[in-house]
């Protein structure tokens, strides 16, 4: 029996015998032998196990959830969240800029973004406009957003590596009738003047060189410096569940989509980690992430304004000055996402990292394999472990450490918090159903794809999707659990233990198969990355024709042509099974990753393994021969009709 379903049928034993008269003690030991008696002795343990965390776990949910309805009846947002935050301590430092040493405390933000609201507002733009910024990171950028939200205009928040089609892409589909950008950007700009259109107004923020900038572009910072610092007089009529801003997908297997955040989006993010990880607001929070993105600009930035941490914002990750900045300015908590950690571990030992006050790091794609080593080099007491994408409201946490989770639901009460894990066809990521049409939930041990009931009424189980509807329809699957019922698609394929901690698989379409066997490139990838001493590798599956699955394939960044292929596969026999060791390898002199550090694998899955498609080094595993050989125009033409073993 479900352990849901078991303690149920005890307390209901329980409850009808007291009814009946039994005595307490009679009644208590009757329910007590149904539980044992029904596998009971695996519940109590279940619950010995998990009860302090599920019982947080509850307590972090309720509490924001009292919170948003709170501030749902009160109609607040953002900004009068943050307004409340400055009246408490106006002259606390908000924000550190690592670039300049400058300190900005929560008046002065305050005031930078009143002037923002009002010069927008002299400038014509009005409630429900879209306004997009495009500057690298600093406190102008969060000024300029949570101005813009003060007079209801909508921020489209640019990832700042952009350039060409793709950068007039995301400014175009935000529907922006304005541009704001870093005078350090304005190349950029420039290259794609022409094609924003002739409707598009252009400010320049911070630096300004007129041989620089396209013509009609106007200086932003003189306007400022003239508009009112007080609160705009007009105030739109938003609430929660009004827009805030834009903040676009990685865009790793096409072009970025603009997702929607509403205010109690940004609230719920922020909140959730505050509370899920005891934050308080002494903290100081290091923050190296871009602020085009959610960890960096919510579950960061979102501390400051709903909260009132202090927060340090570094332009760009540094690994080597990383924890020079924590202890120069006593940061509490960092902030990590995907390689970072990796690339810390990668950096010679300094003396900074045995003298920071860094307790917690907080974030998500830590890698298991490397998981103990970073806690216990640099003296993390705890990590903050997070799954979650910008648009889901399927977010899970690791609330206690549990090493490589990425967060869990409740065994006991799993409906507490709608989410699961359903069966899907790994290939094709297609929803199996059962005769109802249903989807099939996953029992522990099975992989399946994380999905969140839809409840627009509810601000954690909303979902607000994209500006592109199609983009949106494609994310919501209906009669998942029940008739009638909708469910966002994570896209990601998840695994829960009996204890109900969820580890991340796979990003779907990244898990292939090889030899009847489900081969998982986050392993593979982990695997590599320490034989190699935390060099950059992205593992991929590759079609062979003729052969059925895909064989593996690793890239692997050698800027100094010294790996060696033969040496590599006597370390990858003694910790890989045959069928996940990469059959070929691809040496680069780098690897890409996006700006929110994660592996691009798209471009190099598509050139596969055709010399003709790259100048790098390939290698072809020979199963004859027992090691790498260099991958030549003959033997690629030998694989391709099948007269070379695999």
């Amino acid at each position: 029996m479900h352990p849901a379903g078991l303690c149920a049928a005890s307390l209901g034993s329980l409850g009808l015998l007291r009814f009946l008269g039994a005595p307490w003690p009679w009644s208590l030991l009757a329910a007590l032998g149904l539980c044992v008696c029904g596998g009971g002795w695996r519940l109590l343990r279940l619950l010995y196990r998990t009860a302090p965390r599920d019982l947080f776990g509850l307590s972090v949910l309720v509490r924001v959830k009292y919170q948003l309805r709170k501030h749902q009846q009160a109609r607040s947002t953002v900004p009068k969240m943050f307004q409340a935050v400055v009246l408490r301590h106006p002259d606390k430092v908000a924000l550190i800029y690592e670039g300049t040493g400058e300190q900005w405390s929560f008046r002065r933000l305050e005031e930078y973004s009143n002037a923002v609201a009002n010069c927008c507002s002299q400038q014509g733009f009005r409630g429900g406009d879209v306004i997009a910024i495009f500057m690298e990171s600093r406190p102008e950028f969060v000024g300029l957003w949570l101005g813009m939200a003060k007079v209801g205009i909508e921020a489209a928040l640019i990832n700042f590596n952009l350039r060409l089609d793709s950068l007039v892409y995301c400014v175009r589909s935000s529907g922006a009738r304005a541009l704001v950008f870093g005078g350090e950007l304005s190349s950029a700009i420039s290259e794609v003047n022409g094609m924003l259109g002739k409707n598009m107004a252009k400010f320049c923020s911070g630096d300004y060189n007129p041989a620089l900038v396209p013509v009609g572009t106007t200086h932003l910072d003189p306007l400022l410096s003239a508009a009112s610092k007080s609160a705009p007089a007009q105030i739109p009529g938003k609430g929660l569940d009004d827009r805030l801003f834009y903040i676009y997908t990685s865009g790793t297997t096409g072009m970025p989509k603009a997702a929607i955040v509403v205010h109690s989006r940004y609230y719920r993010i922020a909140a959730f980690g505050y509370y899920a990880y005891k934050m308080h607001p002494d903290d100081v929070l290091y923050n190296c992430l871009p602020l085009y993105h959610s960890a960096g600009n919510i579950m960061g930035i979102g501390q400051c304004l709903i909260h009132g941490l202090t927060v340090v914002i570094r332009k760009k990750f540094s690994a080597s000055r990383f924890w020079d900045d924590c202890v120069k300015y006593k940061c509490t908590i960092i902030q990590y996402i995907g390689e970072i950690c990796r690339y810390l571990l990668n950096q010679p030992v300094r003396e900074a990292e045995a003298q920071h006050r860094v307790r917690l790091a907080v974030g998500n794609g830590l890698r298991p394999i490397i998981w103990e080593d970073f806690t216990r080099r640099f003296r993390i007491k705890q990590i903050g472990e997070f799954y979650g994408a910008t648009e889901c409201n399927c977010s899970i946490a690791n609330l206690d450490g549990k090493v490589g989770a990425c967060g869990f639901n409740s065994r006991i009460l799993p409906g507490i918090y709608p989410i699961r894990l359903v069966k899907v066809n790994e290939d094709t990521m297609e929803l199996i159903r059962d005769s109802r049409g249903l989807c099939i939930p996953c029992r522990p041990g099975e992989p399946g794809l994380l999905v969140g009931q839809i409840n627009q009424q509810d601000p954690l189980r909303r979902f607000d999707g994209y500006v592109s509807q199609s983009a949106t329809s494609k994310k919501i699957a209906s009669d998942v659990l029940r008739k009638g019922d909708q469910a966002y698609l994570s896209g990601d394929v998840l695994v829960m233990d009996e204890l109900g901690y969820m580890y991340f698989r796979d990003r779907s379409g990244d898990t292939f198969r090889w030899r009847g066997e489900n081969v998982s490139t986050t392993e593979v990838e982990g695997t590599l990355s320490r034989i190699l001493n935390q060099t950059d590798v992205a593992v991929y599956g590759v079609e062979v024709p003729g052969v059925e699955g895909k064989a593996g394939m690793a890239a692997i960044a050698d800027p100094q042509a010294q790996l060696s292929p033969s040496l590599l596969h006597q370390e990858l026999q003694k910790v890989l099974p045959p069928y996940a060791r990469p059959i070929f390898l691809r040496l680069l002199p780098q690897v890409d990753t996006t700006g929110t550090f994660k592996i691009q694998k798209t471009r190099l899955q598509e050139e596969g393994f055709d010399p003709h498609q790259t100048s790098d080094r390939l290698y072809f595993l020979d199963p004859k021969l027992g090691r790498y050989v260099p991958l030549d125009e003959g033997l690629y033409q030998r694989i391709r009709a099948g007269k070379a073993a695999l």
